[in-house]
C-alpha cells in the first residue's frame, strides 16, 4: 500500500505487454481483485469504527494497444481489429465475469496486428459502490446516513464520465488521447451490471448469449415449463434454469419458491455451457422499459436479441394469433430520438429474418405459400402511447397506411433500434393479440383456441431461432452491417 498526500492506494505491479491473452487477462483478474479487496476492506473498517484515515483510492485496469502498422487487414470481420496506427485503450471491470470475452477479443487484436497489448492500472478511479457490488453483506449508505463523509473517503459514481459516447459515435478519446478499444468504459458497465440486478433480481452471471423480449406473462409460464422439459431431456445441452432471486434448479421437478418478490423486469436463463443458452425478460409494456433493459443488457455483449411479444394487427386479413415478422419498423416511441435520430434506418437483419422463419416453419409444420396463411412479413409500428385508439384516428391511421405497417405495439422498435445502436444483433416476431382498427380489441373471452396454440408455440419459435443462431460462426451473426466508419476493435 502507497500513502501519497493522505491518499491510499493499493500496491500494484507495474504495466507489462502480454502476447498470451489468457495470460493477459489473468493480470486483469488479479489487478481488478487487488482494488476491489483494497476499497472493500477500508470501507468496511470505515463502517465499523466511523472514521477513515486519509482518503482511500483504487484504479480500474486497462488494456492499451500501440499498433504504428497500415497494413491491409481481412476486411470480411467486423471486430478483432483497431482501423489504424495509433494507440487504443479501454478501461475494465469484473474481468472475471468477461474473461472468456476479453480472451477471445484480445486474442483476435494480437493475431491481427502481431503487437503485444500492455496490462497495467488507468488513470480511472474505482467508485466504491461498485467495488463492493460482489458482497451482499456490505451495503453503502445514502450520503450523510454514515458517521463519516462518504465523499470525502472514497470514490463514488460519476455520471458525467458514465455515458454512451463511444457507441453513439460522439468522438470520444481517452484523456491521454488514446482511442477506445471496447464500446464501453468500466464505469458505464459497472453502472449497468448494478441496474441490471435491480431490474431483473438475477446477477448478470446468469445472462446468457441470446436474449429474448416479451411484453405478456404468459411466455414466462411457458418458458419455464420449456425448461424443465429441457432439464429432464439428458441430450439438450441445457443444464439449469434460473428465476428471480437467483434461484437455480438443475433438476426438471424441483419447485421455485414463491416467495421471491416480483422485480420490475422478471428475468429468467436457460443455462447452457459458455454461456450458449436463452435468456427471457419480461420487461411489461411500453418504450421506455424496453430501452431501459436494453442499456443494461449490451454491456454484456450478447450475440443477439430477439423481440417476441403481443402486437396489434392492422390488416383485416390478420386474425388473432397470426405471426408478424418485422422487416422494417416505424419509430414513433421517441424514447432513442436524442441517441438515434428517427432518419437512421433500422435494417432487418437477414441471418436474424432467415433464423425466424426457418424456426416458424418447423414449429408450424407450415412451408413456402401455407406459411402465408398465419404469417406476415411487414413494417412494425412502435408508439408511446398505449390508448392511441381513444384520440383522433385519421392521422395516425394515414401514417401507418403510409408506411406499410402490418402490426402495431410499444416495444418492438425500441428494441431493435438500440441493437442496431449497441451493435447487438436484433429482430422481431409478434403475435396478434387484437385488431382495433376493425372492431376487435384485447378484451376478455376474445381468445380463440387458435390463439392459444399459436402463443404457445411463439415462445418455441423463438428459443428455436435461438438455437439456430447459436450455430452460426460468430463473425456472421455479428456482421460488418451493423458497423459505422470507425468502430472499436472488441464487439
Amino acid at each position: 500500500m502507497t500513502d501519497t498526500a493522505a491518499i491510499r492506494t493499493p500496491d500494484v505491479p507495474a504495466p507489462e505487454a502480454f502476447t498470451d491473452a489468457k495470460a493477459a487477462v489473468a493480470r486483469l483478474i488479479s489487478l481488478y481483485d487487488t482494488a476491489a479487496g483494497f476499497l472493500t476492506e477500508h470501507f468496511q473498517h470505515a463502517l465499523e469504527t466511523g472514521r477513515t484515515e486519509g482518503r482511500v483510492r483504487a484504479f480500474y485496469p486497462q488494456v492499451r494497444l500501440t499498433t504504428t502498422s497500415h497494413a491491409r487487414l481481412d476486411s470480411r470481420l467486423s471486430f478483432g481489429h483497431v482501423a489504424e496506427p495509433g494507440t487504443y485503450a479501454t478501461t475494465i471491470t469484473r474481468p472475471d465475469l468477461f474473461a472468456n470475452y476479453l480472451e477471445q477479443q484480445l486474442g483476435l487484436l494480437m493475431a491481427c496486428h502481431e503487437v503485444p497489448v500492455t496490462v497495467g492500472v488507468s488513470d480511472t478511479p474505482m467508485p466504491v459502490h461498485f467495488a463492493v457490488a460482489r458482497d451482499e453483506r456490505i451495503v453503502v449508505p445514502q450520503d450523510g446516513a454514515a458517521d463519516f463523509t462518504l465523499r470525502d473517503a472514497f470514490d463514488v459514481p460519476d455520471l458525467s464520465t458514465t455515458h454512451d459516447a463511444i457507441v453513439n459515435g460522439a468522438g470520444f478519446h481517452f484523456p491521454d488521447g488514446a482511442r477506445p478499444l471496447a464500446p464501453f468504459t468500466a464505469q458505464r458497465i459497472d453502472y449497468s451490471l448494478a441496474r441490471l440486478s435491480h431490474y431483473t433480481a438475477t446477477d448478470a452471471a446468469h445472462f446468457q448469449n441470446h436474449v429474448l423480449f416479451t411484453n405478456y406473462q404468459f411466455y414466462v409460464e411457458e418458458f419455464e415449463a420449456y425448461a424443465r422439459a429441457a432439464l429432464a431431456d439428458p441430450d439438450s445441452g441445457y443444464t439449469s434454469f434460473v428465476a428471480p432471486g437467483n434461484v437455480e434448479i438443475t433438476q426438471a421437478d424441483t419447485p421455485l419458491p414463491t416467495t421471491v418478490k416480483t422485480p420490475q423486469m422478471p428475468t429468467y436463463h436457460l443455462k447452457r455451457a459458455g454461456g450458449a443458452g436463452v435468456t427471457l425478460v419480461n420487461i411489461g409494456v411500453g418504450p421506455s422499459n424496453a430501452k431501459t433493459a436494453t442499456d443494461h443488457i449490451a454491456v454484456l455483449r450478447p450475440h443477439a436479441w430477439l423481440m417476441v411479444g403481443h402486437c396489434a394487427g392492422l390488416r383485416n386479413s390478420q386474425r388473432l394469433g397470426d405471426f408478424v415478422l418485422a422487416h422494417a419498423y416505424l419509430r414513433e416511441d421517441h424514447v432513442l430520438d436524442d441517441d438515434l435520430p428517427v432518419w437512421v434506418p433500422i435494417p432487418a437483419l437477414a441471418e436474424i429474418q432467415i433464423a425466424l422463419e426457418d424456426a416458424v416453419e418447423e414449429v408450424t409444420a407450415l412451408e413456402g405459400f401455407e406459411l402465408k396463411r398465419i404469417m406476415r412479413t411487414g413494417t412494425v409500428a412502435t408508439i408511446d402511447n398505449r390508448n392511441w385508439e381513444l384520440r383522433d384516428q385519421s392521422g395516425p391511421v394515414q401514417r401507418l397506411s403510409q408506411s406499410r405497417a402490418v402490426a402495431l405495439d410499444m416495444e418492438s422498435a425500441t428494441i431493435a433500434a438500440n441493437g442496431f445502436r449497441f451493435r447487438v444483433p436484433y429482430g422481431t416476431l409478434l403475435c396478434v393479440s387484437d385488431k382495433p382498427l376493425h372492431g376487435e380489441l384485447k378484451l376478455p373471452g376474445m381468445a380463440t383456441d387458435f390463439y392459444r396454440g399459436q402463443v404457445a408455440n411463439h415462445l418455441k419459435i423463438g428459443i428455436r431461432a435461438m438455437e439456430k443462431l447459436r450455430e452460426m460462426p460468430l463473425e456472421r451473426i455479428h456482421s460488418r452491417k451493423l458497423r459505422s466508419f470507425e468502430e472499436t476493435a472488441f464487439l
